[in-house]
């Protein structure tokens, strides 16, 4: 992973390089940002910089021997540690399992570099299982980091969605965080830095990564060719900021998205129950992610909708149709006070999906809600 690879963030990766080069790197950072920002993609890139035999001013040099196998996350000095099924005891006997896990997170590490610890659970099918990186871990993070380095340089440990420390492990990390050997580094990863131990954020250096802007996603998805340029702008405004949901925004016609809140939005507004049972219904037949997805766009409408009642047309980021539908919906059939109650209603949807509540139930509920609030309006 080179810091070219990574799209946007100028300014953090100008903040990195100057610290390598100025000497200035702290011995423990930690990389936190929302959930799909850079911060995983970031402190690679940092690894792959700081083993680089010829780094250039602004990047590894991405062809050296040291880059080649950076780019399989095989170097010998840079070590893993990550969440894993928790045990009651840690079995010697189990060592085969534990190599698979690492081969598995090193290629989930290349494949997903933006995704979550529930896409690493689905990954390696670890549904119902609860994780965590245990005391018996940390033991092996300490007894790593005791041998010297293999080739001289760093011996780095990046710990991956560090939030997953048990409380035990991190308490014995804290005196080698704190006093690590020379030239060692300690990376910490994380998109919920507020969950680590205060002993643990205080040992560290923070690293804030913040989450992708609108051009920034867009020309990504663009210059990548996953998509063209209109369905890009879209996705980008979908996404928030979040590549993770930019990239499984690409697997779905979003434009098909936007004219199903349209349409749902009218139905609504006519109180068309048969047709509202009929959304319900389909809604309930679609995958998770394609419910999730669809009420992320009603969300993105309700903030274009509030935008264009405020009169800040200029943050307005729909177009086409979309923007029509907006420009007609605003003020007229949704107004301000009503806006917000329609946000938390979204809400509310999303967080009893997320934990599986029946979507058919969901979805209809929604929709008598939204169909009362738009009668008490009118």
């Amino acid at each position: 992973m080179q810091f070219a690879a990574i799209p946007g963030l100028p300014e953090t990766k100008e903040n990195l390089i100057n610290a390598v080069k100025n000497n200035h790197l702290a011995h423990a950072l930690l990389f936190h940002g929302p959930e799909g920002s850079a911060s995983l993609t970031m402190a690679l890139a940092l690894c792959t910089y700081l083993y680089c035999e010829n780094p250039t001013e602004s990047d590894s040099c991405g062809n050296c021997p040291s880059c080649q196998r950076m780019s399989r996350l095989v170097m010998p000095d840079l070590n893993f540690a990550f969440p894993t099924i928790a045990k009651a005891k840690e079995d010697d006997k189990e060592e085969d399992e534990k190599v698979d896990l690492m081969s598995n997170w090193r290629k989930f590490a290349m494949d997903q570099p933006y995704g979550n610890v529930h896409d690493f659970i689905y990954f390696n099918k670890f549904e119902k299982k609860q994780l965590n990186i245990s005391k018996g871990a940390a033991r092996k993070i300490i007894q790593t980091l005791s041998l010297k380095s293999f080739e001289g340089g760093y011996k780095i440990m990046l710990i991956w969605a560090a939030e997953f420390l048990h409380p035990s492990a991190a308490n014995a990390l804290l005196k080698i965080i704190e006093e690590p050997q020379p030239k060692t580094l300690f990376i910490l990863v994380t998109s919920q830095a507020d969950q680590l131990l205060t002993t643990i954020l205080s040992r560290t250096q923070k690293v804030l990564i913040r989450g992708f802007s609108d051009e920034e996603i867009q020309e990504h998805l663009s210059v990548t060719n996953l998509c063209d340029s209109e369905s890009a702008g879209q996705i980008a405004m979908l996404a928030d900021g979040n590549m993770r949901e930019a990239f499984r925004l690409v697997e779905q016609v979003e434009d098909l998205q936007v004219k199903k809140i349209r349409e749902w939005f009218l139905f609504c507004y006519k109180a068309d129950f048969q047709s509202l049972f009929s959304l319900a219904d389909d809604f309930h037949k679609s995958d998770k992610e394609a419910q999730k997805s669809l009420l992320l766009t009603g969300l993105n409408v309700v903030r274009e909708i509030l935008l264009k009642n405020v009169g800040l047309d200029q943050l307005l980021r729909t177009q086409n149709e979309d923007r029509k539908f907006v420009d007609n919906i605003s003020g007229k059939v949704l107004k301000e006070d009503h806006l917000g109650v329609l946000y938390e209603t979204f809400n509310e949807a999303h967080y009893f999906l997320e934990r599986n509540g029946n979507a058919k139930f969901i979805f209809t509920d929604l929709s008598m809600k939204v169909t009362r609030l738009m009668a008490s309006i009118s």
